[in-house]
């Protein structure tokens, strides 16, 4: 069975840095996919950042690069994302999420993404 089990987030002033971890249990391959998505209240859940475990490809959305840095600990099987500069609009409930093979194209496609683990809430405010 996949588990997915996200922590770490909480509330930052702006500036602040966070760093999310995922621990991730039951894949039988290597050939998968671990993304973060944000959902705020009212929008569309957005992927936030991806990496692609046999290859180690990365994707980034465009508002966090060179703010976050996402990396894969093989031998703990976390995946983390270690958010910098962090602004008021980085505020949203943050999720781990994994899918087999994903395409490039489609990392930041939330439909590519077959596993999700429970979100957690980061708060970006003075």
């Amino acid at each position: 069975e996949v588990q997915l089990q996200a922590s770490g987030g909480g509330l930052v002033q702006p500036g602040g840095s966070l760093r999310l971890s995922c621990a991730t249990s039951g894949f039988t391959r290597d050939a998968i996919t671990l993304g973060w998505f944000r959902q705020a209240p009212g929008s569309e859940r957005e992927g936030v950042s991806a990496f692609r475990k046999w290859d180690a490809v990365t994707n980034y959305a465009d508002s966090v690069k060179g703010r976050f840095t996402i990396t894969y600990d093989n031998a703990k099987n976390t995946v983390d994302l270690q958010m910098n500069s962090l602004r008021p609009e980085d505020s949203a409930v943050y999720y781990c999420a994994a899918g087999p093979s994903v395409i490039r194209s489609n990392l930041a496609s939330h439909s590519a993404y077959a596993y999700w683990g429970q979100g957690t809430q980061v708060t970006v405010s003075s």
